[in-house]
């Protein structure tokens, strides 16, 4: 299913396997998240479904947030919402009011993981870029940290789009694709996944199927090799 989970980063850790190697992991609290409404192809024009994560007082929703999830059955309000789209089949198993947890996915299952990277602020390119830092020996003044020349004088006569300087350093949308789900504690609703996940601690992080090799280390699905490989199996066993 191509459902994208809301999650709450919760930290790193480290995991051990069989053979003893520790693997590092970013710990992910994977709902349950609730369905809150269902968007159709009739009505909307497309098909989607939001789910709701996160508990907060009661005291602290607007009077149109409430309304939004009794009018659609989605129960009480929670923090968190976001929308994903689905397929027509992938939709129909699913009604507003129902919970998806973090058995969705599987051990082996490849997944992105969607999220706001830290902010650090207005910083250098040095820090920002990577650029290195000139030696500070005789004739160098004060720029061991400068960017040196943006572009030419005549020709072009002016700064090339996506020229590396200072600025806004973080705080953006990041997409880490084909990480490797090592455990799922069903019984916690968590995701013990390979690697780092953009964010702090305890940030939100959305978790979908990846886009590349989704299917890794859960075996060949049906439609892409599965199904028809056992049908010409059979037919040749049967000559």
């Amino acid at each position: 299913m191509s459902i994208e989970l809301i999650c709450k980063k919760l930290g790193m850790s480290q995991v051990f396997t069989e053979s003893g190697e520790a693997v590092p992991v970013t710990v992910l609290e994977a709902g349950p998240n609730v369905v809150v409404q269902k968007k159709t192809l009739e009505k909307d024009g497309y098909i989607a479904v939001q789910l709701a994560f996160g508990d907060r007082r009661e005291a602290l929703f607007s009077r149109a947030e409430k309304t939004h999830f009794e009018k659609n059955g989605g129960g009480a309000p929670k923090r968190h919402l976001s929308e994903c789209r689905l397929t027509e089949e992938e939709a129909a198993t699913l009604e507003p009011g129902m919970e998806i947890a973090a058995s969705v996915f599987g051990v082996g299952q490849r997944v992105d993981a969607i999220g706001m990277s830290k902010g650090r602020g207005f910083t250098g390119v040095v820090r920002r870029h990577g650029f290195t830092i000139k030696k500070r020996t005789h004739g160098t003044h004060e720029n061991y940290r400068h960017g040196g020349s943006i572009g030419a004088g005549a020709d072009p006569g002016k700064v090339i789009k996506g020229m590396k300087m200072a600025g806004q350093h973080g705080n953006a949308r990041i997409t880490t694709q084909n990480l490797e789900v090592i455990r799922v504690d069903a019984e916690r609703n968590l995701l013990f996944v390979r690697g780092a996940v953009p964010g702090h601690k305890n940030g939100i992080v959305k978790i979908r199927t990846a886009a590349k090799h989704g299917d890794q280390g859960l075996g060949t699905p049906p439609g892409k090799g599965g199904e028809a490989a056992d049908a010409s199996e059979s037919a040749e066993a049967t000559e």
